[in-house]
């Protein structure tokens, strides 16, 4: 009685501020001051436990159906290692009403006489302080220990509970560990929480995986090796980069870019939000992560703010309803033939293909990355054509080639009389000329300083204002830049606007060099009757310059193939390509230590090319993508498209051994 007392007086006097407040158990402090001055509760008093009844108990169940039997499977996991140690566990909704239950039968009595059972309500309305409803009320995990609870006739028990979120970030409701009798020490509690806290996240996270299993979803996490499993940050996302979902880790952690002023709940808005508001590294380097980084731990991906974590990108496990049936089979719209065009199934041409498609009528400005000569401009031109402004102008403007001098005007345009020199009509700038159509920007690094200013306005008002005009005019405005240059090197360096760079580059298309693509048979046989087409030639190659081709770096890239091939054709005349027809700094390859193979004399037909196909089995293909892999068999197979046992086959044929072997 005197303890009961004791507690009683100590609760009223935290109350009343005649005693002072313990920093340690403030959660617990606040929720007593709740109980009695917006309650009205009365510590000494000892009320029956609320039990709702049963169509109230199925209702809330019928609620959450899906949530539970998600959450059932971590409970049972998690019973196994409190069992035996006299705890029972209770799922409640967010009002507090316990919708799943797992215990000892033996003590049935005495759990629902404590209120332990299948629809308790333990809303601090009704039971005061107590593990569930003050974690509900506080939003955090907590552990109310013995005389932490508000009521007398709580005082024995010790519950440990964590609240649960579903992916959007509403409360679900809250996972609770409770024993009737405990030790007096609250430090007897900490292996119990830590347990609570770790299968409440694994029940989210279930509960996330189950519902997203049809999108894309990112785990993020600091330890590598462990990423794929057990991801400490979670989002979903869809095939255009849109953010539909977000574990409590995510939320907790990840800001967007755009909301750095915003206050803590504002920026947390994850969800609608685009990837690219909250990475720093490219996203195409993110939709890379599905074929793996080829290395023992897992690639980090870097956040606006800085933070490193190692990533794993999982594709969805069933398609989506809403692409299910005739939708899932419908082809792709014809004004798409010029982007699917430009991959001849290179694994990272079709990504970038594929998102190229979904973004060309998005309202997401677009920046183009990749080396000189990758075809920036080819794929802005395929993107504006495969968009529904393909009937408008596309304008393309290399910002490195117009004089700064001459930049400003050739942009903006001017009115008549404006400077000497000038037309006398005034002169329409390129910007204007794009109207309803698309403006490419291409190297956009090399833009003077002053320029990017001006740019950002436009791009923000969506105006212009002609050199010499008094009124802005209105301009819709589809702008692609592009550039070979690392732009946020520049931002550093202090070359280019950090806040221009964000506005262009809502979405990043990286272009992969020539030598790194797995399609090059397919570019150089497109590409040698476009060129001979435009030469009125017929379009015809040799096995031995064929070899050739596959085997150059191609510093120079697709424009390097292009002017290769050009050259040829124009040296050829007529006749099938050989390797003395290509540019003297390829036909000096063939007498290099890298000497092309000798292969049977090309009989080939005039106005035909030789398959791509058909050339990898000569003994120099081969060879040569056997020295281009560094005679990794596995590498070779898969550039070739032929199986290991094959690429074995044709070796033992021609005679190559690999110089491993030899040594």
């Amino acid at each position: 009685m005197a303890l009961s007392q004791h507690h009683v007086d100590t609760v009223l006097g935290v109350v009343a501020g005649r005693l002072p407040v313990d920093d340690g158990a403030s959660v617990i402090q606040r929720s007593w001051l709740r109980c009695v001055e917006h309650y009205g509760l009365d510590p000494a008093r000892r009320p029956d436990i609320r039990i709702e009844n049963a169509s109230r108990v199925r209702e809330c169940i019928q609620q959450n159906e899906e949530h539970l039997r998600v959450a059932r499977a971590g409970m049972e996991q998690l019973y196994k290692h409190v069992s035996d140690l006299g705890y029972v566990l209770l799922l409640t909704d967010a009002e507090g009403i316990g919708v799943d239950y797992i215990g000892n039968d033996t003590w049935d009595i005495a759990l629902r006489r404590a209120g332990l059972t299948l629809g308790a309500n333990w809303s601090e309305l009704y039971a005061g302080t107590n593990g569930i409803g003050t974690c509900l009320a506080e939003r955090t995990t907590l552990t109310c220990h013995r005389d932490d609870h508000f009521y007398i006739g709580n005082v024995g028990l010790s519950c440990t509970t964590t609240p649960l979120y579903d992916p959007q970030g509403n409360l679900m409701g809250a996972l609770d560990v409770s024993a009737l009798s405990s030790p007096a020490e609250r430090e007897s509690q900490h292996l119990v929480r830590h347990l609570t806290t770790l299968y409440g996240r694994m029940i989210e996270d279930a509960n996330f995986m189950q519902q997203f299993r049809d999108r894309w979803i990112l785990r993020l996490g600091t330890a590598g090796p462990l990423v794929d499993v057990c991801g400490e940050l979670m989002l979903a996302f869809d095939r255009d980069g849109v953010i539909v979902g977000a574990n409590a880790g995510a939320r907790r952690q990840l800001r967007l870019l755009e909301c750095a002023r915003l206050d803590e709940a504002q920026r947390a808005q994850l969800v609608g939000s685009h990837l690219s508001g909250v990475f720093g590294t490219r996203i195409d380097d993110i939709w890379r992560l599905t074929r793996g980084s080829g290395r023992d731990d897992p690639a980090i991906v870097t956040t606006w703010d800085g933070h490193g974590y190692h990533a794993s990108l999982t594709a969805p496990r069933i398609v989506p309803a809403a692409r299910t049936g005739t939708e899932r089979e419908r082809p792709l719209p014809a004004r798409g033939e010029t982007l699917s065009q430009l991959s001849g199934g290179d694994p990272r041409m079709n990504q970038l293909v594929e998102r190229a498609l979904r973004l060309a009528d998005k309202p997401v400005s677009i920046l183009i990355q990749g080396e000189t000569g990758t075809g920036k401009e080819v794929l802005a031109r395929a993107l504006h054509e495969s968009s529904s402004r393909a009937e408008r102008p596309f304008v393309a403007v290399n910002c490195a080639s117009i004089p700064e001098s001459l930049i400003e005007s050739e942009l903006f345009g001017y009115m008549p009389g404006t400077f000497t020199g000038a037309r006398s009509k005034g002169m329409k700038g390129l910007i204007q000329r794009s109207d309803g159509g698309t403006l490419f920007l291409d190297e956009i690094g090399d833009m003077p300083l002053a320029l990017q200013t001006r740019l950002l306005r436009v791009l923000s008002e969506r105006e212009i204002l002609p050199l010499g005009a008094d009124r802005p005019i209105r301009v819709d405005l589809n702008v692609i830049a592009a550039s070979h240059r690392d732009l946020r090197k520049q931002i550093v360096t202090g070359t280019f606007r950090e806040d221009l760079y964000y506005r262009l580059c809502g979405a990043t298309l990286l272009l992969p060099p020539l030598r790194e693509r797995q399609d090059q048979g397919y570019l150089i046989e497109r590409i040698l009757r476009e060129e001979a087409a435009a030469q009125g030639a017929d379009a015809a190659i040799g096995a031995p310059a064929l070899a050739l081709l596959m085997r150059h770096d191609w510093p120079g890239n697709v424009r390097e193939l292009r002017n290769a091939l050009r050259f040829a054709l124009s040296i050829a005349d007529g006749e099938a390509i050989d390797v003395h027809h290509l540019p003297p700094d390829l036909a000096e390859a063939a007498g290099t230590g890298e000497r092309v193979p000798d292969v049977a004399p090309a009989a080939v037909p005039r106005a035909t090319v030789v398959p791509i196909s058909a050339a990898r089995g000569d003994a120099g293909v081969l060879l040569e993508a056997l020295r281009r892999h560094r005679w990794n068999i596995s590498d070779a197979a898969r550039n070739l498209g032929l199986c290991r046992a094959t690429i074995y086959r044709r070796m033992k044929r021609y005679g190559i051994v690999s110089p491993l072997d030899q040594a």
